[in-house]
């Protein structure tokens, strides 16, 4: 793997600078820094809508049954009557919401632009492996996005039946208000988007092992480019899975097979399905599911390794326990899905094994934070926004890590299973840790996507409210979670046994809020310097790695000459004997040189 497939990938055609139109530039455009930019900005649209579903099931939950103008302005008379959240939109928002931040924002959102802007970039290629299916990829996804909003306005309204979709609820169209036209419009949509996922995914293996520039060993790869190259690997492997699942799923609904559904009596009448099981449907979708939880970690604690050496002014410690970190937990990701069912009547033997298999992944997650930790301890270090957000990202990795070898333990589960404690956990680990990635990435690859700066202390005035407020929202929620209270509940003010929660979760809406008003500020920075900011210079972090040697203007072929050949490791940082504090990875070693 260590050869390079590459010498000069697309140069015949890429340097005939012919001026093109509107569309193949801007809309059908196959060029990878495009493309990934298009990723970018319909995230951010998908991952707006997210966060008002949000803020409107917040209210509700802290003010249950009160009218606010808020919600009847987004949901109308028909879901907010006089203001006040209607239960079965309640139940949809909560599904629609999580359906839209784990896959178009965190998946889609996160590997779409990341993988596309870097991955030729930090390579050494003139584009992706094939641009036309980069480009198909991302209409898809675009589609996809597109039919999940669209199901918002169907009759009865959108999919209801949680994220997970599980059956019978999924599976029987007329169970619940949201199970209809919005369920089969969900179960579209997914299709859809993992269509775009495999063919994304397909291209970013093919380019990383074939497309690499005269030089660039695996073992010269930037951490970046290993965690993208697993996570595509990880989406190719396990997303048919789900959309076996999904499909099947389909056919229950429309023509009356039962691959799900068996023995359900309704209002004493016996369904005609028998023979199914709605177990397996669990198994299927949680096969995809776990590794999902690293397809969206991996690619933001690769762009955290880049930051964290970058702004620390060091070599990061441990490269090739990081790689084996990687590629451990892709490994493992596989052989844990079983810990989301614990309490589906699986057998005790079994759960011990997943519970075995689910603590053991602990370890390369430790291993990846006490590298960040070393990297970081007696650095130089430069307080960027994305530097802040690399750290928060380590904070909240911790934090939501601890909770899990709680979750991990079958007996502990029992208590805790589908309570606010699990939602707390997950939005911790994989919620906040992957968001905060993201942004790391886009505060440090603004100047390379758009040649312009992103305001420093507008990011700083995001940073700490963000960081405040995924705290401020997710750390009671466990407290919630451990006085028992389910997840999903319209309202909590029912039941008596539930009363100590309730000032808690006017707190959580209270920090929800504000950290809603924190994403204003990025959003307004994010587009003001685009069209306003100042002009970046060639290389603004004084990084070594490949990207930083493209002219900042965007070009065919991303390099004027020939691609430039690689010498040396992408972290020689503070190398004693050298005039800087950075060495391109450009630059020739000298005699007698080791490289690392």
């Amino acid at each position: 793997m260590g050869a390079h497939a590459h010498t000069d990938h697309g140069a015949g055609h890429q340097h005939h600078h012919h001026e093109e139109s509107f569309v193949s530039k801007y809309v059908f455009s196959q060029d990878h820094k495009m493309i990934g930019k298009q990723f970018l900005v319909t995230a951010i649209i998908m991952a707006w809508i997210a966060v008002i579903m949000s803020i409107i099931f917040r209210l509700q939950l802290a003010w249950p049954g009160e009218g606010f103008a808020f919600t009847n302005f987004f949901l109308g008379e028909k879901w907010a009557p006089g203001g006040v959240l209607d239960p079965n939109m309640y139940l949809a928002l909560v599904t629609i919401h999580g359906t839209i931040m784990v896959f178009f924002v965190l998946t889609g959102g996160l590997s779409g632009t990341f993988a596309n802007m870097l991955i030729p970039l930090q390579v050494g290629a003139r584009d992706m492996a094939s641009g036309f299916i980069n480009m198909l990829s991302y209409w898809f996804f675009f589609l996809s996005s597109v039919v999940m909003v669209l199901s918002l306005f169907v009759e009865g309204g959108p999919a209801s039946a949680g994220w997970t979709v599980y059956p019978p609820l999924s599976a029987l169209p007329k169970s619940i208000p949201g199970s209809g036209a919005g369920m089969t419009l969900w179960l579209v949509s997914m299709t859809l988007f993992i269509a775009s996922s495999l063919m994304g995914g397909l291209n970013y293996v093919v380019t990383i092992l074939n497309l690499r520039t005269k030089g660039m060993k695996m073992t010269r790869l930037p951490l970046t480019i290993w965690a993208i190259f697993l996570t595509a690997v990880l989406g190719v492997l396990s997303f048919p899975v789900l959309l076996s699942a999904a499909l099947l799923l389909l056919l229950d609904r429309t023509l009356g097979t039962s691959f799900y559904l068996s023995d359900i009596h309704i209002a004493g009448e016996a369904l005609e399905n028998t023979g199914g099981s709605p177990i397996l449907f669990q198994h299927l979708f949680w096969f995809l599911g776990h590794p999902e939880v690293y397809i969206v970690l991996l690619p933001a604690l690769g762009i955290t390794s880049e930051i964290i050496a970058t702004n620390a002014r060091k070599p990061i410690f441990g490269y090739r326990a990081m790689i084996g970190s990687i590629l451990a937990i892709a490994f493992l990701s596989f052989i844990v899905w079983g810990h989301h069912m614990f309490i589906t009547g699986m057998n005790p033997f079994l759960g011990s094994v997943f519970v075995f298999t689910t603590l053991l992944i602990a370890i390369p997650s430790a291993v990846k934070v006490f590298n960040y930790i070393t990297t970081l301890w007696r650095g130089n270090i430069i307080f960027t926004p994305a530097m802040l957000f690399s750290i928060g990202l380590v904070a909240t990795f911790i934090a939501g890590g601890l909770t899990g070898i709680i979750l991990a333990d079958s007996a502990l589960d029992i208590h805790v299973h589908d309570t606010y404690f699990v939602v707390a956990h997950f939005h911790i680990v994989m919620g906040m840790s992957a968001i905060f990635g993201m942004f790391a990435g886009i505060y440090h690859w603004f100047p390379k996507m758009y040649g312009k700066m992103m305001n420093t202390k507008l990011g700083y005035v995001h940073f700490w409210i963000t960081f405040i407020c995924a705290f401020g929202v997710f750390f009671p929620m466990h407290f919630i979670g451990l006085a028992g209270a389910p997840r999903r509940y319209y309202s909590y003010t029912e039941f008596t046994m539930f009363d100590g929660v309730v000032d808690l979760n006017v707190l959580v809406t209270f920090f929800a809020i504000i950290g809603a008003l924190a994403q204003v500020v990025f959003t307004y920075n994010f587009f003001y310097s685009i069209y306003r900011g100042p002009k970046t210079v060639q290389n603004p972090w004084k990084s070594n790695t490949l990207e930083w040697t493209t002219p900042v203007e965007h070009m065919h072929g991303n390099w004027p000459g020939p691609i430039p050949v690689v010498h040396r490791w992408p972290y020689d940082y503070s190398k004693p004997g050298k005039a800087e504090d950075w060495v391109s990875q450009i630059t020739p070693l000298e005699p007698g040189e080791e490289e690392h």
